[in-house]
């Protein structure tokens, strides 16, 4: 039997979590450790014989892992992270500010070139699998519009944005579609959409002390890149009712490609691809995984840089190999 991928873990929050579970599913991989900003003897993990080390020893660990997956935060950590870690070692993330992501792609190519490493950047299934989604139905069906919807769902990335929010002590962010640009979509109008039209968000925030919910509200809706150009609602809840009531954490979402094709374009095609997930970090990291998966056979090949998920060969995800695939699934 081949010998196992080691999977280093950066990072212990609902995605490490769902990453160590991933692992446990995958008999070509194992978890040699996870690293933490956080004192490590107060980390408890899924399975109590991985060990948990301090972020600051893990140079230390070069040579001892194949491929690190970054669980930490898209608008703070992996904008440190991505490149510092890129240069030691072989990583995958999901960074997922999509305005930021060609200058976060040229940051950690720069560095994982200088280390000799290969880095996977924006993993996940936005930015991730509906990102090939979208490439599919462009290259398929030329004359045509894509269109994007989210939710109903939690966004992991939107609910840390609003906690990081000074007077926040708690916080959920909803990503919602609106039912009219859905059903004219679906219906192949191929309507021009803004940014506003196709989405709300609702966010349910608990106050620190003494905090200023207007202040905090203003500050909510006017992010840039994440509510500034939606129709935001900031809703102040206690800190049971976001416990009992906000506690799961679903999403799903849709990518649409209408075209048309044939003489004349008479033809209407409508491609789509959904996902409804009952638990958004859960199946995250299973992306996470897969990739890297990727990044390992990558790694040994010397394919130094960073790359998206549309530099990445499908047959690259999966344990099986390309005759297995040949016979099982073409």
């Amino acid at each position: 039997m081949a010998e196992k991928i080691r999977i280093g873990i950066v990072g212990y929050g609902n995605l490490g979590r769902g990453v160590e579970s991933s692992i446990a599913q995958n008999d070509d991989m194992e978890l040699a450790g996870v690293f933490t900003r956080r004192d490590p003897g107060t980390v408890s993990l899924l399975d109590g014989s991985v060990p948990v080390h301090s972020l600051d020893s893990i140079q230390s660990f070069k040579g001892r892992i194949d491929v690190l997956i970054l669980c930490g935060g898209s608008k703070n950590d992996l904008p440190r992270q991505g490149p510092e870690l890129a240069a030691m070692f072989n990583t995958v993330d999901s960074f997922d500010t999509h305005a930021k992501i060609p200058d976060y792609f040229s940051a950690v190519d720069a560095a994982a070139r200088a280390g000799g490493n290969t880095a996977i950047i924006s993993v996940g299934w936005d930015p991730g699998l509906f990102s090939l989604n979208r490439l599919f139905g462009e290259a398929v069906l030329p004359q045509g519009a894509t269109y994007t919807f989210w939710g109903k769902g939690l966004s992991q990335g939107h609910s840390d944005a609003v906690r990081r929010v000074a007077g926040v002590k708690a916080a959920v962010q909803y990503t919602i579609p609106v039912d009219d640009a859905v059903n004219r979509v679906r219906s192949g109008d191929l309507p021009t959409l803004s940014t506003r039209e196709k989405h709300t968000r609702d966010c349910y925030v608990v106050l620190e002390d003494g905090a200023d919910a207007a202040a905090v509200e203003a500050a909510i809706k006017t992010m840039p890149d994440y509510f500034a150009d939606y129709d935001t609602t900031v809703n102040f809840i206690g800190e049971e009712e976001l416990r009992l009531k906000h506690g799961a954490m679903p999403h799903g979402g849709f990518v649409i490609r209408s075209g048309k094709t044939g003489p004349g374009q008479a033809s209407a095609q409508v491609m789509e691809y959904s996902l409804k997930l009952d638990s958004n970090p859960e199946f995250t990291s299973s992306v996470l995984v897969a990739y890297a998966r990727a990044a390992a056979r990558l790694g040994r090949q010397g394919a130094a840089g960073a790359h998206s998920v549309f530099d990445i060969a499908p047959g690259l995800l999966s344990p099986k190999t390309p005759a297995q695939l040949r016979k099982e699934l073409l």
